[in-house]
């Protein structure tokens, strides 16, 4: 008697998932894939109906045949397509993380995800709007730095430029915003993946030291000054890098920094220049970077003099302030560099020469680092409610020996 009831339960269960099989089969394959289990005797109305209308259950497996047609034609491309980014939710939460305008589609923010290694096509790469942005970045730094500080030294001004918008800065900045990286690119990764053809290992990596020619820079008299880093390099001061040396790939470093350029291009394009500008102080000049430590004096005391002579002041002096434990082992001296009745600078160090350096270092980073109280960029004229433009005092720079 229990072995007739199992068999019956077994009949009324496994029926339906055998048709259910078949039906796979049949829309899969193409075959008309006849069952051989005997039909089900439903006990009652309601369970009939159930497994009699097959129509939900056609519904269902089309769709399967659908999606597994859609996975496999996404193959066939170099990147995710355009309409997979609204279903993504990384990109999603990335659009919301960093804030960005609404103006501002997810399509556009997964195409700058998308690096010219990993899709050539410069329609769904981020190579166009990696160029806007850095333009962008480029500019507001250097007018920033230059209105804020105008008597830097040009060497330090690219020192800050590349601590602001160089490739080191704008890595971290990605790792910050939470981006994340696909293994391999290709048309089924998820759009919010950051996309590149990783260089491959004991290949050469395109560094600073891969510069284009320069006019005379096959001459040994050739000397790169100040002025040929003005000329022939770029806004950090490191050469340009020559066309066709690229290794076929990119490092992780570069493709998260051309990924942060292209979505201040993106901004730029769909939301307007306010809306970049304040996307720029938001996350790049928010990050605190201290001026002073940039500086690298060889000779202080001997730039100092030479500076003096320049702003026709009256040479500068070292006169002890202070001193204490002369004839112990540890001294302290405290110098100061006068010109004329007024201090340019004090130093204090374990003897004289030492004091007396650091009171010149004092007073050329007095001299460098002036900053007028109300400083205006050109920028900000693009305002509807700006004031009229005052020029912006300029200094010579430094010193040039």
């Amino acid at each position: 008697m229990k072995r007739l009831q199992l068999q019956r339960w077994s009949s009324s269960v496994l029926a339906p998932r055998a048709r259910t099989v078949n039906r796979l089969h049949q829309h899969i394959y193409g075959q008309r894939y006849q069952s051989t289990v005997s039909p089900v005797q439903a006990r009652d109305d309601q369970t009939a109906a159930i497994f009699e209308d097959s129509t939900t259950q056609d519904e269902q497996l089309a769709q399967i045949v659908k999606d597994s047609h859609t996975r496999r034609s996404h193959l066939q491309y170099p990147s995710p397509p355009v309409e997979a980014a609204q279903q993504s939710a990384k990109l999603a939460a990335l659009h919301a993380r960093l804030y960005l305008p609404s103006r501002l589609p997810v399509q556009t923010l997964a195409r700058a995800l998308v690096d010219q290694t990993a899709d050539p096509n410069p329609n769904f790469n981020n190579a166009s709007l990696a160029t806007l942005g850095h333009d962008l970045l480029s500019y507001y730094a250097t007018e920033h730095l230059i209105c804020t500080y105008p008597r830097l030294p040009l060497t330090v001004i690219f020192a800050a430029m590349y601590a602001y918008a160089g490739p080191k800065t704008l890595a971290a900045m990605a790792r910050e915003w939470g981006v994340e990286m696909a293994t391999l690119p290709g048309g089924e990764v998820d759009p919010g993946l950051l996309q590149f053809r990783r260089v491959e290992p004991g290949s050469e990596v395109e560094t600073g030291s891969s510069r284009s020619a320069r006019p005379y820079e096959h001459n040994k008299l050739w000397r790169k000054t100040v002025t040929s880093k003005v000329f022939y390099d770029d806004e950090f001061g490191d050469p340009l890098k020559g066309p066709g040396m690229s290794a076929g790939g990119v490092t992780t470093e570069q493709a998260s920094a051309e990924f942060v350029r292209a979505v201040m291009g993106a901004i730029y394009l769909h939301a307007g220049r306010a809306a970049a500008k304040r996307f720029f102080e938001q996350h790049f000049l928010s990050r605190h970077l201290n001026i002073s430590e940039l500086f690298n004096f060889r000779a202080p005391a001997r730039d100092l003099t030479r500076l003096c002579a320049r702003e026709s002041f009256e040479r500068p002096v070292a006169k002890v302030i202070s001193e204490t434990g002369r004839h112990s082992r540890h001294p302290v001296f405290v110098v100061g560099i006068f010109s004329g009745q007024d201090k340019l600078g004090e130093g204090a160090g374990a003897s004289l020469i030492e004091a007396r350096e650091r009171a010149a270092v004092a007073a050329l980073k007095g001299w460098y680092l002036y900053s007028p109280l109300n400083v205006r960029v050109p920028s900000s004229m693009e305002e509807p409610s700006a004031l009229p433009w005052k020029p912006v005092h300029v200094d010579l720079g430094e010193v040039i020996v």
